[in-house]
């Protein structure tokens, strides 16, 4: 099975990364362009029936800074 890890900091955070490449955009003539946050995508691939909620903690206490980010897990197979 494969699981995506999405990272991304909490709304709350500064994101410079993100104001950049948001001003970028708007110098590359995209004037309309909105917030742009940029986070961290992990792909994992595990065995069937891995233990979904372990890949959770996981994620919250490694993958994640769980202070300023937030994080979502999908699996895509199965």
């Amino acid at each position: 099975m494969k699981a995506l890890v999405t990272v991304m900091p909490k709304p709350s955070v500064l994101d410079p990364q993100g104001a950049a490449a948001a001003e970028a955009m708007r110098h590359l003539g995209m004037e309309n362009v909105g917030r742009v946050r940029i986070g961290k995508l992990i792909e994992i691939e595990l065995p069937d029936g891995a233990d979904e909620a372990r890949l959770n903690e996981i994620s919250r206490d490694l993958l994640s800074n769980p202070v300023i980010e937030d994080f979502e897990v999908k699996i895509v197979n199965r």
